[in-house]
């Protein structure tokens, strides 16, 4: 590992901090929350973030390989998320849903499996609809949503890098598809507790079905042309990779070309489900690209200013930090809680990549030289993101959603102690199982 040139200094990481930090305090602060609601200042503000972390890093380095580096990773992240959203905004269910604390639980399960395949987005943007729908005669609805948040939005997308956004990075960085199937025991564990807790709280609020006794309309899935769509995205993150070998590319001219494939393969899926789905289904799921508009600005911002971040940690891992997989379960955690989860998987797994000798971006070296720690961070950045609102890009879309529909949820502390509640004893038992 190369050394980091000592012009680039600890100023270089001021554009990523200050981005945070607005992400994080700037909705919470009354007169600043009007003007950073806006789409235009998100802009301005992401725009000036990435260009300055970019110049930073690269007029001292001469690096400016790594900026396009970057943009392709970024194309590729977004088209994925672009896709996924897109797709799953074109699949519509209704019917059969009665609203009891059985069929919430089924529910949410199922929403768990498919935050797999479609992401924790996309499967929080197809369910949460008909889950609203279901409940909306009941007086207690705001917990349903609040457990909707912790299991579809954040714990269930764990074990494919579809499931979550920092897994999908760390498959961009090398980590092999089918790696995040060993993190089975932790998804079992935050899901089987989480969905118990639901259950028996829903039941203590229990109330009758909406319109009585009678039959309940039949379960009915529109779109379904979507779902061979998604089942393309599926394929083509897992086999794209793959595809690339024969071509005698090396690693780095293998990623890139990767990535921009991807980037355009999602695209383009997604033109054609938002093309051929019927304006009606878009109508009844009130489908609107503003949410994904900015979840791209953010990021955007995001990648651009992180750039100098990551090469400070990888210079400066080799002097030590993380020791133990508990540590790392609890730092990416605590950072993906309060700010957002991508950056803080991969700030974590490129420290702990640099203290092991490899490159910034081998990700897939460190999931062979120390899967455990690897584990750790990933499970600290899905698990805490169901801690607050701003811990999962879905979180604050869920919440917006459910008070359209006349649910009062919590603010931003009570929802925090709804997570010190439920969520916490589930990270305090996965570190003693799993993490000591």
């Amino acid at each position: 590992m190369s050394p980091m040139p000592p012009s680039l200094s600890l100023l270089s990481a001021a554009p990523f901090a200050l981005l945070l930090l607005a992400i994080a305090l700037l909705p919470l602060i009354p007169r600043a929350a009007a003007w950073w609601a806006r789409e235009q200042s998100q802009a301005l503000a992401c725009g000036l973030a990435a260009a300055a972390g970019a110049l930073l890093y690269a007029l001292p380095t001469g690096d400016w390989g790594r900026l396009w580096q970057s943009a392709l990773q970024y194309a590729a992240f977004i088209a994925l998320l672009g896709a996924l959203y897109t797709i799953s905004g074109g699949i519509h269910v209704q019917g059969g849903l009665s609203g009891r604390p059985g069929s919430n639980t089924l529910l949410l399960l199922i929403g768990g499996l498919l935050a797999n395949l479609l992401g924790t987005t996309g499967a929080s943007m197809l369910l949460i609809r008909p889950l609203l729908k279901a409940n909306q005669h009941r007086k207690h609805r705001a917990h349903v949503v609040i457990f909707f948040i912790f299991i579809v939005s954040n714990t269930a997308g764990l074990l494919t890098p579809l499931g979550d956004p920092p897994l999908y990075l760390g498959f961009l960085k090398g980590v092999p598809f089918a790696w995040t199937l060993r993190l089975l025991p932790e998804w079992l564990l935050a899901q089987g507790l989480l969905l118990a807790a639901f259950y028996l709280l829903d039941r203590h609020w229990a109330e009758g079905p909406a319109g009585g006794p009678g039959p309940r309309p039949k379960l009915r899935i529109e779109g379904i042309m979507n779902l061979e769509l998604l089942i393309c995205v599926l394929a083509l993150v897992a086999l794209l990779g793959t595809a690339l070998h024969p071509l005698g590319l090396g690693p780095d001219a293998k990623s890139l070309a990767e990535q921009g494939i991807q980037a355009l393969a999602f695209s383009a899926l997604a033109w054609a489900s938002y093309k051929a789905t019927p304006q009606r289904i878009h109508a009844e799921n009130h489908f609107s690209f503003a949410p994904l508009r900015e979840v791209a600005i953010l990021f955007f911002g995001i990648f651009g200013a992180m750039i100098p971040v990551l090469a400070l940690l990888s210079a400066a891992g080799a002097q030590g930090g993380l020791e133990r997989p508990w540590q790392a379960f609890w730092l990416s955690g605590g950072l993906s809680a309060f700010l957002d989860s991508a950056p803080a998987y991969l700030a974590f797994a490129t420290l702990a990549a640099a203290q092991k000798g490899l490159a910034a971006g081998d990700l897939g070296g460190l999931a062979q030289a120390c899967p455990q720690m690897l584990a750790a961070i990933s499970c600290g950045a899905v698990l805490f993101g169901a801690a607050t609102y701003i811990g999962n890009a879905p979180n604050l879309m869920v919440k917006a959603m459910a008070e359209a529909r006349g649910v009062r949820m919590p603010g931003f502390a009570g929802f925090m102690l709804w997570s010190l509640a439920f969520l916490l004893p589930v990270l305090l038992l996965a570190t003693l199982i799993f993490f000591i």
